[in-house]
């Protein structure tokens, strides 16, 4: 019998359907959808087959809510910037309000702004940094786009509208620069090809060789770099 527990009661929701179904919510619950004539038993029985599986969702659910703390902006919490993190300490400091060196260093005047302060900081860094990498691509492989725009989307990381212009979310500056690379290329080869068929992925495969893994990288982590 497995030594595995479940941390969360299960709530037992019963309908006409057929056959029982185990779900673990996002915060961790256990649902178990069962057909009205079920028996306790008969539940039971499933739960307990199951065991390690529910277990295993239950600390995926964990982990997953873990990443998505907000940040609460105090003394030694880390801030990731091009793939690193590093430490917040507050400082006597004037301008700028927010400085990198080993630490990120925020003037104790503005504590009080330290989301805003940080996320004015961000786009500044994103939209430098975009434009450099962009032109780098474009130049090095004859593309021709209008202009690089700064998004606040969530979970798009990019986009490429019928005009030319490239949107990428200013959330990408917190990533590693081969992954802030790969979304650059990623939406300057929608330039030729509008859609993600087999000649766009060779196009993207031609400028990033290994673009599968820095793909997999994003699907698998990009979650974890949010703000605030």
């Amino acid at each position: 019998m497995s030594t595995k527990k479940i941390t969360t009661p299960a709530k037992i929701i019963r309908s006409r359907r057929k056959s029982i179904a185990l779900v673990v919510q996002p915060d961790g619950e256990l649902i178990i959808r069962a057909p009205k004539r079920a028996t306790r038993k008969q539940i039971d029985n499933l739960i307990e087959k199951h065991t390690n599986w529910i277990a295993k969702k239950q600390m995926q659910a964990k982990e997953t809510q873990a990443l998505f703390a907000p940040h609460l902006f105090r003394e030694g919490e880390s801030f990731p910037f091009l793939g690193k993190d590093y430490p917040l300490e507050f400082i006597d400091l004037e301008k700028p309000k927010l400085n990198l060196e080993k630490t990120f260093q925020l003037a104790k005047s503005s504590q009080g702004q330290a989301e805003k302060v940080f996320e004015q900081w961000y786009k500044k860094q994103a939209r430098e940094i975009f434009a450099e990498r962009v032109t780098h691509y474009a130049q090095k492989h004859g593309f021709s786009y209008k202009k690089v725009k700064l998004s606040s989307a969530k979970k798009r990381w990019g986009s490429c509208s019928a005009k030319g212009n490239l949107n990428l979310t200013w959330r990408l500056v917190m990533m590693p620069i081969e992954i802030i690379d790969y979304v650059v290329v990623h939406e300057l080869c929608h330039l030729r090809e509008l859609n993600h068929s087999k000649a766009f992925w060779a196009e993207v495969e031609r400028i990033l060789p290994d673009y599968k893994v820095r793909r997999k990288w994003l699907k698998e982590k990009g979650n974890k770099f949010h703000f605030p």
